[in-house]
């Protein structure tokens, strides 16, 4: 534990005239005597400085942040302590998977560790750890007694052995793994934010407290790139800052949870675990129009669907009860997975691939479990048997797709028109049926031909047609009877002209049908396939059929002989489940404050860790669900909370003590997505197009990616779009799924499901956001904005400019810089004139009228300067 006392007297001024205590000094840092941590400290602050102060300082540090364990604190418990260590080195050998299991022995039950065995006692004897076989293969000696064996790669420290040994001390009390367990509500008091209250009670057993709120500039610029991944304008954040009622941040919160934005904020991660792109993966790669599941997600959070809705919706929308177009069309989530239609790939391999494929995104976004573990064998540390994985998979089995060809809208689809679209179809259905109306009909034509046969005699040009005429009609072919169509048709020019119309209404009715996009989705067939384990996960070795079924672990579910998907969907959401609630409270956590209560998002297993504030956890998985799994009120929850109001800032000793923020004691401070990035250069430019959904959109990239990934000479090429197009939100961008856009360099590849978070800071970034052509073209933009806004004073423009991007306007010294910047950059192009016009020529748009070219170009340039600073690209 590090006092607060000692950080802070630890920058203190030394005083000099005071003794120092070495030896006393020291003997505390050795013997960790925090009771004595006021003396440490004023003794440390009397200490001149010196290169022995700071190796004490250091030594004190390491003292008060690892002390000894108190007599309540001595308990070893089994799942922040033993569960961990059994797992990483034990499990792999004597853990679930039966097929890897050694001499028969379990360690990851009760049952299997303390019952006695075949050959004996057991393993493990509570209270008694030098009886305990297990024990002392653990610090045998004999390489070929000790365990772990001496050549596996993780072994057990001198520590851990301790902990072990005590462990068994005190009972060997083996408890279940907290994920597995249903989630319980915490007690909170009521006058107090219940996010605060969990917070400050885990923070007081560290001797922490929460940190101060950050200035409002930094919490209106936080709050506005979490929920709509953007910037604030300088309109809202006016109105914040003059705010001085005690509602002032709610407001705030509500503003932006309506904003039509927070639906693409949320839809983006949802895209990456949804594996959504817009092609099929693959070499063929083949385009594929998913576009509108994609708006569908986006309308979704915007509505505040419950989650509940949202997840059966997107499992099992098409077996509800007369389902709606919506739902039908929520269920392209499973069909977002890559599609192989490469020449020589075998139908039946592509489609229990795609199977599984489904299986595994299920488990994954619902339930936090690494289930392709388990197409092989038993899963090696989770209660997960190849069984029930393929159990998993018989929900998904159903499907009529047979995995032929690579067709992009393989059926079962849905057409889904634009409203656009929706509106020509209606207009040019009604005016074929109009023509359709007016054109001669069959016995118009009977008649016709009875009184042409009657022709006597025939003329010279109708011998050809006589002949026809005189065949039945029903022996007629499909040439000869167009021939006499024609012939009728020719007689009389009227009649000739409507059907000239009404061959082209049709024409045009049948072009815009097949331009109407068509999502894949679910259906299941009428016969039901049956469903094998397959060895090895080959489709070519099925064995033991098994039925549609769920994990033993798990509560059960209830349904009838052959359960479906929909049974599935309402099982995970159902209030007992214990997985769905957390994972997703988990993953909104990490979105909002970088790292997941737990850690690894994607596995909740026993491998995962314990969270510093499980409890937190589960107040809001259950007060989540307690709410009609109402996301908007979970957002709500969280970011009205002192604990996310927090200021980043923090000491030098803090950031030693807890350096990823788990404990929570400060606010999240991280680099914004690439995306996030992209989105700030259109919108502080003013240059973003608020347009949402549609189809994807292609943005400017360096020629020749996509040709160095398509088979047969490069037939397949990228053409950037251009106007509107190029200032789409990020979002909208056109996915191809083997060369992703390269100006996303930290984002999902959408091949497979994906639900971490990459958050990354390499100096490379800096290739794409000073040279990209997007970013030049919107330090222009945002010079023009700034001067409209203020005037063409170099001053005033670039403080301008500066609160647009950063939310706040720069310190004297800032400006200081900025300026000479801008004098040394206005040198250069006034030597090189022809510099400023190339610079201010990139792009589409035109360049500011009232503006000299050298000034110009020289405020992009500090214009570019500030997107580019560190603060313009992190979220603090």
């Amino acid at each position: 534990m590090v006092d607060p006392a000692f950080a802070e007297a630890s920058d203190e001024q030394a005083a000099p005239n005071q003794p120092l205590q070495q030896s006393h000094l020291l003997n505390l840092a050795r013997s960790q005597q925090l009771s004595n941590r006021p003396t440490v400290c004023k003794v440390l602050q009397q200490m001149p400085r010196s290169p022995l102060h700071s190796l004490l300082r250091a030594a004190l540090t390491i003292a008060l942040a690892h002390p000894t364990l108190t007599a309540e604190e001595e308990r070893v418990d089994f799942n922040d302590h033993i569960r961990p260590l059994l797992a990483d080195r034990c499990f792999v050998c004597h853990g679930f998977d039966s097929n890897a299991r050694e001499a028969d022995l379990r360690l990851d039950t009760p049952e299997g560790a303390l019952e006695k065995r075949e050959d004996g006692d057991p393993v493990i004897i509570p209270g008694k750890p030098k009886a305990s076989p297990a024990w002392q293969r653990i610090i045998a000696t004999d390489p070929d007694e000790v365990m772990p064996p001496p050549d596996f790669i993780r072994q057990l420290s001198k520590e851990d052995k301790e902990l072990i040994k005590r462990w068994i001390e005190q009972g060997a009390e083996y408890e279940p793994h907290w994920t597995f367990v249903p989630v319980a509500k915490p007690e909170v008091e009521n006058d107090d934010h219940p996010v605060d209250q969990l917070v400050t009670k885990r923070l007081q057993k560290e001797n922490l407290t929460l940190s101060k709120e950050a200035d409002k500039h930094t919490l209106a610029r936080r709050l506005s790139f979490d929920l709509r991944g953007l910037p604030p304008t300088p309109e809202e954040l006016e109105s914040f800052l003059n705010d001085s009622s005690p509602e002032a941040w709610d407001k705030l919160v509500d503003l932006y949870l309506a904003d039509p934005a927070f639906g693409e904020r949320m839809a983006w991660p949802w895209l990456e675990a949804a594996r959504y792109a817009d092609t099929n993966g693959f070499q063929g790669d083949k385009e594929r129009t998913m576009w509108p599941w994609r708006d569908w997600v986006i309308e979704a959070f915007n509505k505040n669907l419950p989650y509940d809705d949202f997840t059966v919706w997107q499992i099992a929308g098409d077996l509800i009860p007369n389902p709606t177009v919506e739902q039908q069309l929520a269920t392209g989530f499973l069909r977002n997975h890559a599609i192989n239609g490469e020449g020589g790939s075998i139908p039946e391999e592509n489609r229990v691939n795609y199977v599984m494929d489904m299986a595994e995104t299920v488990g994954t976004v619902w339930m936090g479990l690494t289930f392709n573990c388990c197409r092989c064998h038993d899963h090696k540390y989770d209660p997960l048997t190849q069984k029930e994985y393929y159990g998993l998979t018989a929900f998904f089995n159903q499907t009529p797709v047979t995995g032929a060809g690579g067709d992009p809208q393989t059926a079962p689809n849905l057409a889904v028109p634009t409203s656009s679209q929706k509106s020509q179809e209606q207009s040019l259905a009604k005016a074929y049926n109009d023509l359709k109306k007016q054109r001669p009909s069959t016995e118009d034509q009977l008649a016709w031909e009875q009184t042409h046969l009657a022709a006597n005699p025939p003329l010279p040009e109708d011998q050809k047609l006589l002949a026809i005429l005189q065949k039945e009609r029903s022996k007629r072919s499909k040439e000869e009877n167009n021939t006499v169509r024609a012939a009728f048709l020719s007689q009389n020019p009227k009649l000739a002209a409507l059907q000239k119309q009404a061959d082209e209404a049709s024409k045009k009715l049948s072009t815009l049908r097949k331009s109407i996009p068509k999502v894949m989705i679910m259906a299941d067939r009428k016969e039901l396939r049956k469903t094998h384990v397959l060895a090895i996960g080959s489709y070519e070795s099925p064995g033991d059929e098994v039925p549609a079924f769920t994990p033993a672990f798990l509560p059960p579910l209830k349904s009838d002989e052959h359960p479906n998907r929909l049974d599935l969907a309402n099982w995970l959401v159902d209030r007992k489940h214990p997985l769905t609630s957390r994972v997703v409270v988990n993953r909104l956590w990490q979105d909002l404050f970088g790292i997941g209560l737990v850690k690894s998002t994607e596995d909740f297993g026993v491998q995962s860790e314990i969270p510093a504030h499980p409890e937190l956890l589960d107040w809001l998985a259950a007060d989540f669900m307690d709410h009609d799994w109402d996301y908007k009120r979970l957002v709500r929850n969280i970011v009205t909370s002192n604990t996310y109001r927090q200021s980043s800032k923090i000491s030098s000793i803090a950031l030693e003590r807890d350096p990823h923020n788990r404990l929570l004691a400060r606010g999240p401070r991280y680099r914004l997505s690439s995306w996030m990035i992209r989105d700030q250069a259109l919108a502080v430019s003013d240059r973003l197009i608020a347009q949402q959904g549609g189809q994807p959109v292609k943005p400017w990239q360096p020629e020749g990616l996509w040709a160095e990934v398509t088979f047969g000479e490069g037939k397949k090429r990228y053409v950037p779009d251009t106007g509107e197009k190029l200032r789409r939100r990020s979002l909208y961008t056109f996915w191809r799924r083997i060369s992703a856009p390269p100006m996303f360099f930290d984002s999902a590849k959408r091949e497979v499901c994906e639900v971490g978070n990459s958050i990354t800071n390499s100096p490379l970034h800096a290739l794409s956001t000073l040279n990209d052509p997007l970013y030049v073209e919107a330090s222009r933009a945002l010079t023009a904005r700034a001067v409209a806004e203020s005037s063409a004073d170099p001053a005033e423009a670039l403080t301008r400019a500066f609160l647009i991007v950063q939310a706040r306007p720069p310190s004297p010294d800032e400006l200081t810089i900025l300026l000479s910047n801008y004098d040394t950059a206005k040198a250069l192009f006034t030597e090189a004139p022809q510099d400023a016009e190339a610079f201010l020529a990139i792009g589409e748009s035109p360049r500011h009228p009232d503006l000299a070219p050298i000034t110009h170009a020289a405020l992009t340039s500090i214009c570019l300067s500030i997107l580019n600073t560190d603060e313009a690209l992190t979220k603090e």
